[in-house]
């Protein structure tokens, strides 16, 4: 079967699936959104408004497109993209859909409202025209109960994280009926064209990323309603230190807002029903007492955080759960948490922090602990795989460390030889997976990644990306493949006749601002080059490629009159550039 997704339609024009729209007109794709048409009020009816008035019937989907050209960050990445975007709604408009190569539902998280969507685009819909759903976590089983077999065969579940152009999880989930070429091309497409990390999830509640995340921002929100630790204190441990984002726990959920992620806990409360830990899903009172009051977090002004502004100073303050009332924030004084912030590699960092004696240590490591006992726990329930379950919180929580390369930081043995010591429950595959013999979830055989894989009770080849090439693993396999190196960038062979040019500068190696060991290794990669290589390129794995010139070399010369300094690197890196180039 051959598929060319080259125009879609979005069905619902809300803050979702007006971002999808807009990712996927970056990618040049044509895409038409829809979305219903709102009741006439009497505030319309004054203002002269007729709800035959194609203007007012498209009312919604507008507002969806003038908000995606407004988000911030940016929903399109030029507002010309948005040229690819056409609209209408779903009375008059649904019709068109039988043009397009891929439909994506993205309306209310409603089972019912879902159903009825997709028997009136069975209405329209032509063999051959993919159908997809972006909820977050309603059963597909559930939502083709009614569908015809035909269209079944087309049908799958395409969940993006928001926002969709920045976060790269997309978690895929066929049904049984769904067509194996399709899943495929799928992945292709998301990967290839859309820039995504492809995850394969089952079809379980809130399928994978959401499932593990949600459980641990819920575990922790309960640690908190215990009155062990505060909330500030939380964010503290929880961001970087712990290779998280740096709004960590509390403050992701202002982001998300507070409405929204009391939904979500509570749908998966109510749908994980043979889950041992259900009850950790379950909304503390706190949180629904602040959904009440409509703390809801940035959108509403307020929520486990509130900036305080006035006389020209601003100030965040937290919430105190237990009265509702905000204070001012603490600093957490934990040894631990000042050892980190030394320490730029995420593994080595959380290994200093889980086994630390201090405030800070003992939060992280009983996190810690509950993270990697649940999500083994998991398996296979919601994934065949740790290597899915790793990827998807990487990608759509943007975690350093999945689960299990958390687990392989601490020392697998070593943690549960602990956990085993303060009473915790071991699962029975990991006291055979140690009784094996196996030390670690993932490990390196020459240039391959390999995984633990429990069904085998063996390791596995991680499926290898045909497009993607792992500096990491050529410069730990195979020492003798770079060329050259200094502290900020090394030449590589990357096989087949190619050579890599990787900036890693050591003092800023999530930026890797351009200063004269670059430059240097810059010319030195094109002399190896002519020397018998067929091409170079430049590439690494850093946060940024490169954020520009070092402005705080230039700023040091200026501030000292070095201005023939400033010229001459100047002149060099144009050089360097220019010999790359020619």
């Amino acid at each position: 079967m051959d598929f060319n997704i080259r125009k879609t339609a979005v069905l619902g024009a809300g803050v979702m699936g007006a971002a999808i729209a807009a990712h996927l007109s970056n990618c040049g794709i044509e895409c038409l959104m829809l979305d219903v048409v709102p009741p006439l009020s009497d505030e319309d009816r004054k203002k002269g408004l007729s709800d035959t008035d194609p203007a007012f019937r498209n009312k919604l989907a507008t507002a969806g497109l003038k908000g995606a050209l407004k988000a911030k960050p940016a929903a399109f990445s030029s507002s010309r993209n948005a040229d690819l975007v056409s609209i209408g709604n779903l009375e008059d408009d649904l019709h068109k859909i039988s043009t397009c190569d891929w439909i994506i539902e993205v309306v209310k998280e409603d089972l019912e409202i879902k159903r009825k969507l997709f028997a009136k685009v069975a209405d329209h819909w032509k063999p051959g025209i993919i159908v997809s759903s972006n909820t977050s976590g309603l059963s597909l089983k559930d939502m083709t109960a009614a569908m015809h077999d035909d269209m079944k065969k087309y049908f799958l579940i395409t969940h993006f994280f928001n926002p969709p152009r920045y976060m790269k999880l997309l978690e895929i989930v066929a049904g049984p009926d769904t067509d194996p070429e399709i899943v495929t091309y799928m992945a292709r497409f998301g990967a290839g064209t859309l820039g995504k990390g492809i995850v394969y999830a089952k079809d379980t509640p809130n399928f994978i990323a959401n499932r593990i995340g949600v459980y641990g921002m819920a575990s922790t929100m309960h640690t908190v309603a215990a009155g062990d630790y505060r909330i500030d204190e939380v964010d503290q441990i929880m961001g970087t230190p712990m290779g998280r984002a740096k709004s960590a726990i509390f403050g992701t959920a202002d982001i998300v807002g507070l409405d929204t992620l009391f939904h979500v806990i509570n749908n998966v409360y109510e749908s994980v029903k043979d889950d041992p830990e259900r009850d950790s899903f379950k909304p503390p009172d706190f949180l629904a007492k602040m959904v009440e009051k409509k703390l809801w977090g940035r959108k509403s002004g307020a929520g486990f955080f509130k900036m305080l502004k006035g006389e020209g100073k601003k100030e965040l303050l937290v919430i105190n759960p237990a009265t509702l009332e905000y204070e001012n924030q603490k600093q957490l004084d934990a040894p631990s948490l000042k050892a980190c912030k030394g320490e730029r590699d995420p593994a080595k960092r959380l290994r200093k922090l889980a086994y630390a004696d201090d405030r800070a240590g003992m939060f992280a490591w009983n996190s810690l602990k509950n993270l990697c006992l649940y999500s083994v726990n998991r398996i296979p329930e919601i994934s065949d795989d740790i290597v899915n379950v790793d990827n998807a919180m990487k990608w759509g929580f943007n975690w350093d460390l999945g689960p299990f390369e958390c687990w392989d930081a601490i020392g697998l043995r070593e943690s549960v030889e602990r956990m085993e010591k303060e009473g915790a429950s071991i699962p029975g595959k990991i006291k055979k997976m140690l009784e094996s013999g196996a030390q670690s979830f993932y490990k390196t055989d020459g240039r391959k990644m390999l995984y633990w894989d429990f069904t085998d009770g063996a390791y596995r080849e991680t499926p290898p990306d045909p497009d993607a090439i792992d500096l990491t693993i050529i410069k730990k396999t195979d020492g003798a493949k770079v060329i050259a190196r200094n502290t900020c960038a090394s030449v590589l062979d990357v096989a087949d006749g190619v050579a890599c040019l990787e900036f890693h500068s050591e003092l800023q190696p999530d930026m890797n601002p351009v200063d004269d060991q670059i430059i240097e290794m810059m010319k030195k990669s094109v002399e190896i080059v002519q020397r018998g290589f067929a091409g170079l390129v430049v590439a690494n794995h850093g946060k940024n490629f490169c954020v520009g010139a070092n402005l705080m070399l230039l700023a040091m010369n200026a501030a000292q009159k070095k201005f023939d300094l400033i010229e001459e690197m100047s002149r060099a890196f144009q050089d360097a550039n220019q010999a790359l180039k020619f």
